[in-house]
């Protein structure tokens, strides 16, 4: 018989992030993510301990995987949780220093000893540099770490309007993101062109993830009955199959497909073109609950998606697959502000807790968010990209008292 961890409990607390109810039975499928028992993890034990790769990458990664760390030993003990750690290499400078951005050894390790793991930030060169790849694409590729989920959230402390709370849910392997691409000379001068490929087993299953989103944000949003939310979920599709009618039509043809399932017989679906979808989700995004986006794209609207609740250095990322998530930070490598102290350690802290509820562990989750969400209502320490004079050591630290 399965048996759920001692720290899932019927009246376990409601995860804010991405909406999620509670946590996942051991071994049941949590919106099509096959989730199995972690490596370390005994049903007769009295604490689970979870393995988590530690991959800072470069720039400021260096300073918030470090306080993500500390953040995972500071945890009350009543959650019968403990963890153990190993370093890892992976970014520009490991490039430069042993001429591969992602050894072999990170994802051996990665694939045979952890449950989860975070990832810093990568400088990547804006021009070709002959033998280099991005790190974190080519690992969600070996891992296939098919979803990249982003939540956009406004709390008490930084809503300017009406609350903004949507999901993000990009497609994280595919698209033009394969990075095939070549250049070659033409009698007009060189031509430069990329592969974008869309298949439609990968859009299904990101749709499918989409889908399964909504329906349990919508049931935490019937649990609270708070006048004004929504009353249907809905996952907004975005394309631009106008002008790209065979991959982006595919995509919106197989999203289509898997949201007319009957269990998403609740859910609305909608569809925008993605020019326009930047132009509303400026204008009016409490609009929307989940999107669905090619990688391309994910990419472009979630990043810009941060700027609505103030930051990228708030805003949280998970790369998914089957039971396996590396949380990810939003931010890039900010070499501007590297080593002075100062860098926002706040979506590092986020996409802890979103790791932690992707391996089934809402109950530590949950207390992260709220410590988190009490810093950011308080505002007395506040790092100077929200607009205060808070080091990453003080912003951390006030969290971890209220923990």
């Amino acid at each position: 018989m399965v048996k759920t961890h001692p720290a899932i409990t019927a009246g376990a607390t409601l995860i804010r992030a991405v909406g999620f109810p509670l946590a996942p039975i051991v071994g049941e499928t949590f919106f099509s993510v096959q989730f199995t028992p972690s490596r370390h993890y005994c049903a007769m034990a009295a604490a689970r301990t979870l393995r988590i790769g530690l991959i800072p990458g470069d720039g400021i990664g260096r300073e918030v995987i470090p306080a993500g760390r500390r953040l995972l030993e500071s945890l009350p003990s009543s959650l019968n949780l403990k963890f153990s750690f190993v370093d890892l290499d992976a970014g520009f400078d490991t490039f430069k220093r042993t001429g591969t951005a992602l050894p072999d050894k990170t994802v051996e390790i990665l694939k045979k000893e952890c449950d989860g793991a975070l990832f810093g930030a990568v400088s990547s060169p804006s021009t070709k540099v002959a033998g280099y790849s991005s790190p974190i694409v080519a690992l969600r590729k070996k891992l296939d770490l098919y979803a990249n989920v982003r939540p956009v959230k406004t709390t008490s402390g930084d809503s300017k309007g009406n609350p903004i709370d949507l999901v993000i849910v990009r497609e994280n392997t595919e698209d033009l993101y394969v990075k095939e691409e070549q250049t070659k000379d033409t009698p007009n001068g060189k031509v430069a062109e990329a592969i974008k490929r869309i298949s439609e087993n990968a859009s299904s299953r990101i749709s499918t993830i989409a889908g399964e989103i909504a329906l349990r944000r919508q049931k935490i949003r019937d649990v609270a009955a708070t006048p004004g939310l929504r009353s249907k979920p809905m996952v907004t599709i975005t394309h631009k199959s106008n002008v790209l009618s065979q991959t982006d039509g595919l995509f919106r043809e197989t999203a289509r497909k898997a949201l007319s399932a009957d269990r998403f017989s609740s859910v609305e679906v909608e569809e925008q073109i993605v020019d326009s979808m930047v132009y509303k989700l400026f204008r009016q995004p409490e609009y929307y609950d989940v999107i669905v986006a090619p990688n391309l794209y994910g990419d472009i609207l979630s990043d810009g998606a941060a700027a609505l609740v103030g930051s990228l250095g708030l805003v949280p990322s998970a790369n998914v697959g089957d039971g396996f998530a590396i949380g990810e930070p939003c931010h890039g490598s900010a070499p501007d502000i590297e080593g002075k102290g100062i860098a926002n350690p706040i979506a590092t802290l986020r996409s802890v807790a979103l790791m932690l509820e992707f391996l089934g562990e809402e109950n530590a989750a949950a207390k992260i968010y709220t410590a988190v969400d009490a810093n950011l209502d308080e505002g007395k320490y506040l790092s100077p990209d929200m607009g205060g004079k808070a080091t990453t050591q003080q912003v951390l630290d006030d969290v971890l008292k209220r923990l």
